[in-house]
């Protein structure tokens, strides 16, 4: 397996954190007879050897050595070698380069057409795979069935005789026994249908065979998952309806798992074992064809209902979280799975129970319909999984995040405890005015923040924030204490500035005490920031205006990267805050509409917003907006809330407005990640959005 290896110069090379000399060991250790060292073994390829999806010269080097594990027989764990062989060869939908290696303001992405060494890498990788596909071919016989299992898709993707390949799926899917490994067979025939034009009729005519009565539910339930991705005028009339039936007919007669309990390292891959829902194949079915459906929300949303209804546990627990894909990238009405959601609170199943709450807990005011349940959660005194709790557990936040009054109490007695979570005072500002009552605690915490800690910001901005948007100016020595007491050399001092500043100006003129030390910081660092607290709290446009202009005004030589980016936020926030004066801001003009050339979009955006709100002028304004708008989705809120003030003036790009509440995805929806507050921010796009146009 390894011959050669030690002839191959692993030093000179290197992976994701430097030299590639360890990597030898990394190989070696696959082998091992301990599962434990197999497991760290193979952690250690994908996070260093091929770190997110990166091919270096060590993965390439690599490459002989996996196929002589994958074909060694009897080797335990090849399953795993051969998905890392089909991952370093390529995307699964074939292209070699593309599909998000990196990540532009454009949107653009490493690509064929980028001109980096490094693509290199990426052809020659798959170039390899290609070359040692006939490996794949033995091992789709395997006497190991998590190798027949990866085998069918890296044969699918990395062979170049794909009327063989047909040929050959259709054979095991006759001769093969294990459940698991005939669904992956047939997950292979999709792939093909849809990367091979010349097999895919006969692979859909065989997806269509296989979706009929003869066969067990869950091998029709992964053929139609498979036609809805690459045939979707062959599915069924009665789509929703007959998938709910087999799901529920596959629960009632899965036996329990025989295998052995496998204990796993304390790595990601063995992480990501312990995290696979209890029925990871039923979770896999059912995800496919929710993945295929995409838009089709009303489809999706009918068919977790269904899976919400299921007797058994682990259907409705897989529901849950393929809601969560569908919450976060397509707008639709919501309300019935949110409440099927919310009532999988009261079940026993911690399990259950805690998957209903994540889901929950990014949807902010979108989970009301939930509210009941979450509200009797947190009034039980227990969280998710059961146990007493007095701290700001999920279920609480997420109560608070809709708005719901009935969080008060509890997060009172959060505030009470001498250990508040940090976050406590962003989950209070979700709640409004209704928050009201709890301002005199969140004051009463800010003064115990300790002037000199490491964690001094951490304690304290959550709460500023809270206060800040509470407007509660009783708290204003509990400001100014932290304000002129942190000494300077402070970790993350001039955020807590920031963040002090920002939450006086919120108090505006009831704040009138901190007018001195908002003066004395108008020649730092926190100028912009002082700046526009000053003018809030006291409106003293001539002490503040100069401040603001000289930030607006160009740097010098260029600087470092960091020094850059500071400038470039400055800049921003400068622009913002004159922007907040109006026509007062007048002589900024100038060096406003000079930012509108910035090759930074938000600069650019804020540069115009501000220009709106001094001059009024909507012509240098608009055409920012429409390219901005089209360049970067994450300013499309920034843009619609300044179209909103502008009302009939911002007609012409309504068009864009009109587009966006027409689109059935959400603004920020993207393949591979996701940020937590994405849907709360789509939501207020799209008020901003209908908001703008009954101003016009």
């Amino acid at each position: 397996m390894f011959r050669g290896i030690d002839e191959v110069d692993w030093a000179s090379m290197e992976h994701a954190y430097g030299s590639a000399a360890d990597v030898p060991e990394l190989l070696r250790a696959l082998a091992s007879p301990l599962p434990q060292d197999r497991e760290t073994a193979l952690d250690g390829m994908y996070g260093a050897v091929h770190h997110q999806g990166d091919v270096y010269d060590s993965t390439l080097a690599s490459v002989p050595f996996l196929f002589a594990l994958a074909g060694h027989p009897g080797l335990p764990d090849r399953g795993g070698i051969v998905e890392l062989l089909a991952s370093i060869g390529g995307s699964e939908d074939g292209e070699i380069l593309g599909d998000g290696f990196g990540d532009g303001e454009d949107g653009a992405g490493g690509g064929q057409g980028a001109e980096d060494p490094e693509d290199d890498n990426y052809a020659m990788a798959h170039a390899a795979v290609r070359a040692g596909a006939a490996v794949f071919l033995g091992l789709v016989t395997d006497a190991d069935p998590e190798v027949r299992r990866a085998a069918s898709s890296a044969l699918v993707r990395f062979h170049d005789e794909p009327p063989h390949v047909l040929a050959l799926l259709s054979e095991r899917l006759r001769d093969e026994q294990e459940d698991g490994v005939r669904l992956a067979l047939v997950e292979s025939l999709g792939l093909l249908a849809r990367l091979h034009g010349g097999c895919t009729a006969a692979a859909v005519d065989c997806l269509v065979s296989l979706c009929g009565s003869p066969h067990d539910p869950g091998l029709r339930l992964a053929a139609l998952g498979q036609l809805a991705s690459c045939a979707p005028e062959r599915l069924p009339a009665d789509l929703v309806p007959t998938v709910v039936a087999l799901l529920h007919t596959r629960s009632q007669g899965i036996r329990p798992s025989t295998e052995p309990v496998r204990t796993s390292t304390d790595t990601l891959i063995g992480s990501l074992r312990r995290m696979r829902p209890a029925d990871e194949e039923g979770a896999q079915l059912l995800r496919t064809l929710h993945k295929a459906l995409g838009a089709r929300t009303t489809d999706r949303i009918a068919l977790l209902e269904g899976q919400l209804s299921s007797r058994t546990t682990a259907d409705r627990c897989n529901a849950v979280w393929m809601s969560a894909g569908l919450f976060r990238e397509w707008r639709a009405s919501y309300e019935e799975p949110v409440a099927l959601i919310g009532e999988q609170l009261g079940s026993d199943e911690e399990r259950l129970r805690c998957a209903a709450v994540s889901v929950l807990e990014f949807l902010f005011t979108l989970a009301a319909p939930a509210a009941d349940r979450l509200a009797a959660l947190v009034e039980s005194g227990t969280d998710s999984r059961g146990r007493s709790t007095a701290t700001l557990d999920r279920p609480l936040k997420t109560l608070a995040r809709c708005g719901d009054a009935r969080a008060v109490p509890a997060l009172a007695e959060v505030l009470r405890h001498p250990v508040v979570p940090n976050e406590t005072g962003d989950t209070v500002g979700h709640l409004g005015p209704v928050a009201a009552p709890l301002a005199p605690l969140l004051r009463e915490r800010l003064a115990e923040v300790p002037l000199d800690s490491p964690d001094t910001y951490d304690r304290a901005a959550p709460l500023l924030r809270g206060l800040g948007t509470l407007r509660y100016a009783a708290a204003v020595p509990e400001v100014l204490r932290l304000l002129n007491g942190t000494p300077r050399e402070l970790r993350l001092r001039d955020a807590l500035v920031k963040a002090l500043a920002r939450t006086l100006g919120a108090f505006g003129p009831r704040a009138r005490e901190a007018v001195p030390s908002l003066r004395d910081l108008l020649t730092g660092e926190n100028a912009v920031a002082a700046a526009d607290a000053l003018r809030s709290v006291e409106g003293d446009v001539e002490a503040v205006l100069p401040v603001l202009l000289g930030a607006l005004a160009p740097e010098g030589a260029p600087g470092s990267r960091r020094a850059a980016a500071e400038a470039l936020s400055r800049r921003g926030a400068a622009a913002q805050a004159l922007g907040r004066m109006g026509a007062a801001a007048a002589p900024a003009l100038p060096g406003l509409r000079r930012l509108t050339d910035s090759a930074g979009v938000w600069e650019r955006t804020a540069a115009a917003c501000a220009l709106w709100d001094i001059a009024g002028d909507p012509e240098p304004v608009l055409p920012v907006f429409r390219e901005a708008w089209r360049q970067n989705p994450y300013t499309r809120g920034t843009i619609a809330a300044c179209l909103v003030r502008m009302g009939v003036a911002g007609a012409p790009v309504h068009d864009l407005v009109r587009t966006e509440l027409a689109s059935p995805r959400r603004h920020r929806a993207r393949s591979g990640g996701h940020g937590s507050h994405d849907v709360l921010d789509d939501e207020l796009l799209l008020r901003a959005c209908r908001t703008a146009l009954e101003a016009s």
